[in-house]
């Protein structure tokens, strides 16, 4: 079989270097790891299209690759694969500021675009923390600090080109705001975690950067007071662009692992964008008072371009942070969403829960809508079971509240034992869609559904 790829797409496209097999073989957050047979460094469609139809004819697996960010296994091999890396297919192709509109291959990542979009005064709203390739967003739905305002995945990809299991391409969705003709089928490819087709471009939604942005830190008590305060803002319809949650322990971890020196306590960090100086001065004065009556203790505004830059760098290495001050351990990450009137209760059962458990860890999230996570730092054995344990928990109340496994890691490997009690009669459907897309099961196989005989 590898003969055969390096024979159809040149041996500077295949490798079968261990460094490499490795690097394909896990994900960021998935304690097991397998290795794939080879991984193809697909630079256009047609080696993408190439490389299914020789997996279908050898009888081997593909699984598409982006950045590697993601966290729930979906990256890992479970029978004999190619691992597709998509990464040398970053050309920004397109860049239509009058459409609000931007064309990629699915290998470039968001920081790449926002550095090409800035001259233009625009920017690509979705912001999950890590720098991981758009394709790869798509295909987990991605989301982030920045859903409460501008949306995930979903609202923000026109259309896109994939590559079907058979080797077909095709392109789904129109690039306009709305459309009313057919199916959907693009939506149904994103967030489908590569299972039912490899996404090649995008044609991408751009927002306008915004004039006015007022960020600010505000201390609670405890993390169920700062959630109270989290929701109450929300209930007020103010136009909040963030609304992150991070709790005192994620807060130590970050001095430590950064040299800061913010409070130890629980903070919302919000932030509005708006289009005059008087708006967002209106509009922060509302919310200071109003979080101040929901048990606000302070407020630090974050005052320069480069103040703001360092609180979100603190709210996306929260993760890292957790990581250097327990090095060598396992790391749990959780992914629930609730009803947001239920988010609050949501918090502080997951505190206690893990002060119960008797958990090394830490709570953050993107509060604004509903959906937190917990990271959890465990050593092997008793005490990562009490971890599974502990997520498995935590899955079990948010699905009680109404909400879902995952808000916006995806399914993968670990949260496909959720899918018959979350989805009920609508799991059948979802695996005649994946038989209709990829009847002989090419495309990223074992993930997202689980085996039949499972629910």
């Amino acid at each position: 079989m590898v003969n055969r790829l390096i024979e159809t797409l040149t041996a500077d496209k295949v490798s079968t270097r261990p460094s490499d097999l490795e690097a394909h073989g896990r994900d960021e957050g998935y304690p097991e790891t397998a290795l794939p047979e080879a991984v193809v460094f697909a630079e256009s469609p047609e080696d993408v299209s190439r490389t299914l139809r020789l997996a279908r004819e050898h009888g081997y697996a593909v699984v598409p690759f982006g950045a590697g960010t993601s966290i729930e296994g979906a990256l890992v091999p479970v029978k004999p694969t190619i691992s597709l890396d998509l990464g040398r297919m970053n050309r920004i192709l397109e860049v239509r500021p009058d459409d609000f509109l931007a064309v990629v291959e699915a290998g470039v990542t968001r920081k790449q675009l926002n550095e090409r979009l800035r001259r233009e005064g625009l920017f690509f709203p979705v912001d999950p923390g890590a720098d991981a390739s758009l394709g790869g967003m798509a295909a987990t739905n991605a989301s982030g600090t920045t859903t409460v305002r501008y949306g995930g995945m979903r609202r923000n990809v026109l259309a896109l080109e994939a590559v079907m299991a058979s080797g077909e391409v095709v392109r789904f969705g129109r690039p306009v705001q709305k459309s009313s003709s057919g199916y959907d089928l693009k939506d149904l490819l994103i967030g489908s975690e590569g299972t039912l087709a490899v996404i090649t471009k995008l044609w991408l939604r751009l927002s306008p950067l915004p004039a006015e942005v007022h960020t600010v830190r505000v201390y609670f008590e405890d993390v169920a007071a700062a959630a109270e305060g989290a929701f109450a803002l929300m209930g007020a319809g103010l136009p909040v662009a963030r609304l992150e949650l991070v709790d005192e322990r994620a807060i130590a971890a970050v001095n430590r692992h950064l040299g800061r020196s913010y409070p130890e306590r629980p903070m919302l960090l919000v932030e509005f964008h708006s289009s005059t100086p008087e708006a967002v001065q209106a509009e922060s004065a509302f919310a200071e008072e109003l979080l101040r009556e929901a048990g606000a203790t302070g407020f630090d505004a974050a005052r320069t371009p480069e103040e703001r830059t360092a609180q979100w760098e603190a709210r996306h290495q929260a993760y890292w942070a957790l990581v250097h001050t327990f090095p060598g351990r396992h790391y749990m990450i959780t992914d629930t969403a609730v009803p947001l009137s239920e988010m609050p209760g949501m918090v502080r059962y997951a505190q206690e829960l893990m002060d119960e458990l008797g958990l090394e860890g830490n709570i953050l999230g993107h509060v604004g809508d509903g959906n937190f996570h917990t990271i959890v730092a465990a050593r092997p054995g008793d005490e990562y079971a009490r971890a599974e344990a502990f997520s498995a928990r935590l899955v079990e109340r948010a699905l009680e509240l109404g909400g879902t496994a995952t808000g916006e890691h995806g399914v993968g490997l670990r949260k496909r034992k959720y899918m018959a009690r979350e989805h009920g009669p609508a799991l059948a459907w979802m695996r005649r869609l994946k038989d209709a897309f990829d009847p002989e099961g090419v495309l990223n196989p074992g993930k997202v559904l689980p085996d039949a005989e499972a629910g």
